[in-house]
């Protein structure tokens, strides 16, 4: 027993006095250690200003029930407690036996309050006790960021997000995504940590601590007005036509820049929300959309003109062992113009096979010409790969071109199909679509993104020329002519196409379908062009692309036309907003005014709004219904704010 005892004494003194430094440096390592401080990310911006996505900083308070001194802790206890109590609504008592019990089990974090705002988070920190700090007064507190977008569900897809998982995976989608490594999520700092058991960490204020630096800003191609205009007109259809999922894209002719994307899909309740982009990331057959490109290639090759019959005979025809079918009972000898207005399968069919199956090269050339077969290397992540069989590939056969011409045995994106169109629209220059202005610090520029040319000229004015006419024609006599209107003018072409019909006969009982509209708006000087892409509609209530998809884009045209004057200007990212300018000056007008009654915020910016009442010096709570600007609130003016009371407002 003595020589046990005599290897313990000397196993101590070995760890205490040899190893000793070693063991202190990995307890030390152990106890304490720096965490990330999540810099705030870059906010994101429509093309007037308005935000489209935000980072709010969010705040947790815990105390250090420990290390403020006996007399601190007797003489300011009670008047924390009944700080807490007005700014709960919880019992001042209860708030004193948490506190009086965490100081006899020595705990030094126990977490009082959660998800607190900034205004919310400087009234706790100047509590009694608190306001003594960290040491001298317990205050512990967590600050985390929370992603908000202002503008709800609209265009939520596009904008998009950045996850990072535990195990550092990333999950990126829309703009968000696709610049949040390069630009918006800025740079985080480091804070050090004291781990104070059952897994809990307290902060430590020390010296070196370093501060995050935040993102850059984004300022997108968005028109939160015509985005807006957009998102309730596919909505609408969708609802009425109780259609799987949807998207709407519109594009400025001249930039490529695009003022709105839609994309709603179907839950299992049946209500539509942003599940997927469908219009940048879904390749499917475009159908009868993609007759123009065929059509163009056909006149752009001099095999045929615009007035060059073709027999559709009685609605079907062989096609190497297949029949193709048109709507109907068939057009008879009609000319190719005319093939193109009703949407002829059979005529498109037969133009393109007479004149390119001998040299079916000669047509999938022109088609890589305009990069149909090519991504359009846009900015969000994701983008479809399209799909154009050529001789040899598994897909094709004899039937394939007869197909293609058509837009069957073939993959495009909904936005790759409309970069062709607003090619029309722009005399045949096609442009890559862009969902960036800028990227900023403040006032400073980082990067400014400007129109890039992807093709200079697609074909001559001679082809350009008669597509137009046909395009125009087909809203005012062919398949589109439903859509026509005295007031406002348009171009462009339906699309109806099967869909899940691998299985042609479970097809038959069940019928799928995909319902498009394509084109330009005005017909004879655009300024936008536009695509309505709809899957699956209930055949009880419609499924041709006039009917289902065309109503949208009339819809579209007609609400800018009407809420959106069309005039020339050159924009530029170097200039000063006007209503920004205002919205600031009423903003900092009415903070510097109004502390403790309710000011006049009708009209002011919604997130203006909250951030203005989330600073004043009354505890609030604010219900924003809405978003964009506040039409109306449940607060009047002038009125004196009580605590705790809740502002509704409303906003259009």
């Amino acid at each position: 027993m003595f020589v046990f005892a005599l290897a313990v004494v000397f196993k101590l003194c070995s760890i205490q006095f040899v190893h000793g430094e070693k063991y202190r440096a990995m307890a030390q390592k152990r106890a304490v250690k720096y965490f990330d401080i999540p810099a705030n990310r870059g906010n994101i911006y429509s093309a007037d200003g308005s935000l489209l996505a935000m980072s709010i900083p969010k705040y947790d308070i815990a105390i250090d029930a420990v290390t403020s001194s006996e007399k601190n802790f007797k003489k300011y206890i009670k008047p924390l407690c009944d700080s807490l109590a007005t700014f709960t609504g919880k019992p001042s008592n209860s708030f004193e036996l948490k506190i009086k019990k965490a100081r006899e089990t020595e705990d030094q974090y126990l977490a009082l309050l959660r998800n607190l705002s900034y205004s919310e988070f400087i009234r706790v920190r100047n509590f009694p006790l608190f306001r003594l700090g960290a040491v001298r007064g317990g205050f512990v507190y967590n600050q985390t960021t929370k992603r908000e977008h202002p503008m709800g569900g609209i265009a939520e897809r596009s904008i998009g997000y950045e996850r990072i998982d535990e195990n550092n995976y990333a999950t990126r989608v829309g703009i968000d995504g696709a610049f949040g490594k390069d630009y918006l999520r800025g740079k985080n700092g480091k804070r050090l940590k004291q781990k104070i058991g059952k897994g809990e960490w307290k902060p430590l204020r020390d010296a070196n601590e370093i501060e995050a630096k935040d993102g850059y800003d984004i300022y997108t191609t968005i028109d939160v007005n015509i985005q807006d205009i957009a998102h309730h007109s596919l909505l609408g259809q969708l609802e009425k036509y109780e259609a799987d999922h949807g998207c709407v894209v519109v594009m400025d002719v001249k930039t490529g820049e695009i003022k709105a994307i839609s994309n709603l899909g179907r839950n299992r309740e049946g209500k539509y929300y942003e599940r997927l982009n469908y219009a940048v990331g879904e390749s499917h057959e475009p159908g009868s959309t993609f007759k123009v490109m065929a059509m163009m290639a056909a006149l752009e090759d001099k095999v045929i003109d615009t007035s060059t019959v073709v027999d559709t005979k009685n609605g079907s025809k062989r096609f190497y062992g297949r029949t193709i079918y048109d709507s109907g009972a068939g057009h008879g000898k009609i000319s190719a113009a005319k093939a193109l207005e009703v949407s002829s399968n059979i005529g498109l069919a037969t133009i393109i096979d007479d004149n390119y199956k001998d040299n079916p090269e000669k047509f999938l050339k022109r088609l890589r010409q305009w990069r149909l077969n090519d991504t359009l290397g846009v900015s969000i992540i994701g983008e479809g790969i399209p799909d154009i069989p050529h001789p040899g590939a598994s897909n094709w056969s004899r039937n394939a071109l007869p197909s293609i011409s058509y837009g069957y045995n073939m993959e495009l994106t909904p936005l790759q199909t409309l970069a062709f169109y607003n090619a029309i629209a722009n005399n045949g220059q096609l442009i890559k679509p862009r969902f960036l202005r800028a990227v900023k610090e403040f006032d400073r520029d980082i990067e400014v993104f400007e129109k890039e040319v992807l093709v200079d000229k697609i074909c001559s004015e001679q082809t350009l020329s008669k597509i137009k006419d046909i395009l125009k024609n087909i809203v005012v006599r062919g398949t589109g002519k439903k859509l026509y209107s005295d007031t406002f003018s348009m171009a462009g072409k339906t699309g109806t196409a099967w869909t899940d019909y691998a299985d042609i006969e479970a097809w038959r009982k069940d019928k799928k379908y995909v319902s498009s509209f394509a084109g330009y708006f005005p017909a004879d000087n655009p300024k936008y062009s536009c695509i309505v892409v709809i899957h699956k509609p209930s055949t009880k209530v419609g499924f041709y692309g006039a009917d289902v998809s065309g109503p949208v884009f009339k819809r579209i045209a007609q609400k800018i036309y009407t809420d959106t004057p069309l005039i020339d200007e050159i924009q530029t990212v170097e200039f000063e907003n006007a209503q920004v300018v205002e919205d600031f000056e009423k903003f900092n007008s009415v903070s510097n005014t109004y502390k403790t009654i309710m000011p006049d915020l009708v009209g002011m910016p919604a997130m203006d709004a909250i951030a203005f009442l989330e600073n004043m010096d009354v505890n609030i709570k604010v219900k924003l219904n809405g978003s964009g600007r506040i039409k109306s609130q449940s607060v009047s003016e002038n009125i004196k704010l009580k605590p705790n009371q809740t502002i509704i407002l409303e906003a259009s």
